[in-house]
């Protein structure tokens, strides 16, 4: 199989890249290294299945048909605007990138047959009702920019299934964390959280602390993107994936900070789209794909100090 990994130098990225490398199978990547590092691919020089990073951008037209001269028979599509404030900033960007980015790849998808794993966003969702567990048949209300050009990029896509035939499967990781994520502000809070331990500085939260995040392990959503990848009669589905359980923001901050004076409390920067409650119910991938998270929070908060430790 031939596979483009757009985004593919990225945080999750590079961890498909690898899954992909690891099964036998030949990795293009595509990335313009706006929010990623050439350096997280490191470790594929070596490996004859990896086909090299394209340094471009999907926005561009002609880069994303030339590189699907390739006929693709897969193409995981994680390259995306992924920052909630940048979005408020310049929704212009969202919009650039998350929709007319995506169609480039859907057009080009089109003429060769390549099935489409999108990376979708749990943001989407309705975040004034989220007293429970989130399904896929969650109400969707975006509350940014971001949100809602990741939504209309999705819809995009069903277009395309639809109306097209195209093969299309729809992923919605919750907040995801592990290594090679960034640790500064548009990195994940758990990163954001463990590097700051790390040099002894406190550790912020935004608001009262109260609000609470279902944290994904990075492999395990990687995990996730290849089964609905590579699963029969997934084509046309959108999935959630998650831990299945939440934890405050400031739970959280205790449990990787050096005591309770390493916590402070700080004015948010964007209210409006705060999420009070986020948890989410991934039955369906698991019944339909057989998928499910292996790593505790316990497990993949050490996995991911160690990384930031011998990276720093």
């Amino acid at each position: 199989m031939k596979i483009l990994v757009t985004g593919g130098a990225g945080f999750i990225g590079r961890w498909v890249v690898k899954k992909l490398l690891e099964k036998g199978l030949d990795v293009w990547v595509l990335d313009n290294l706006d929010n990623s590092r050439e350096k997280n691919l490191e470790e594929f020089t070596n490996n004859p299945h990896f086909k090299g990073l394209t340094e471009g951008d999907i926005v561009s037209e002609e880069t994303v048909s030339g590189l699907f001269e390739e006929h693709f028979d897969l193409c995981f599509h994680l390259a995306a605007q992924i920052n909630v404030q940048e979005s408020l900033d310049n929704p212009q960007k969202a919009y650039e990138v998350n929709v007319l980015g995506t169609y480039n790849i859907l057009e080009q998808a089109r003429k060769y047959g390549t099935k489409i794993i999108l990376m979708g966003t749990c943001m989407v969702y309705d975040i004034a009702d989220c007293s429970k567990a989130i399904s896929e048949t969650h109400p969707l209300k975006p509350a940014s920019p971001y949100a809602g050009s990741k939504l209309a990029s999705e819809n995009l896509a069903e277009s395309y299934y639809h109306g097209l035939g195209l093969p299309v499967v729809i992923c919605r990781p919750f907040n995801t964390y592990g290594p090679f994520q960034k640790s500064n502000m548009e990195g994940g809070v758990v990163s954001i959280f463990i590097e700051r331990a790390l040099k002894g500085e406190k550790l912020s939260i935004f608001g009262d602390g109260t609000q609470t995040r279902d944290l994904l392990y990075v492999e395990d959503c990687a995990d996730f993107l290849l089964k609905a990848a590579f699963h029969d009669g997934s084509e046309g589905e959108t999935y959630n994936a998650g831990l299945g359980t939440d934890i405050s923001v400031k739970d959280l901050a205790l449990k990787i900070a050096c005591g309770e004076d390493k916590v402070e409390f700080v004015t948010h920067h964007h209210p409006q789209s705060e999420i009070p409650k986020l948890v989410c119910d991934y039955s369906k991938a698991k019944e339909k794909l057989g998928w499910e998270p292996s790593t505790d929070l316990d497990t993949g908060i050490r996995l991911t100090r160690e990384w930031i430790a011998s990276n720093s």
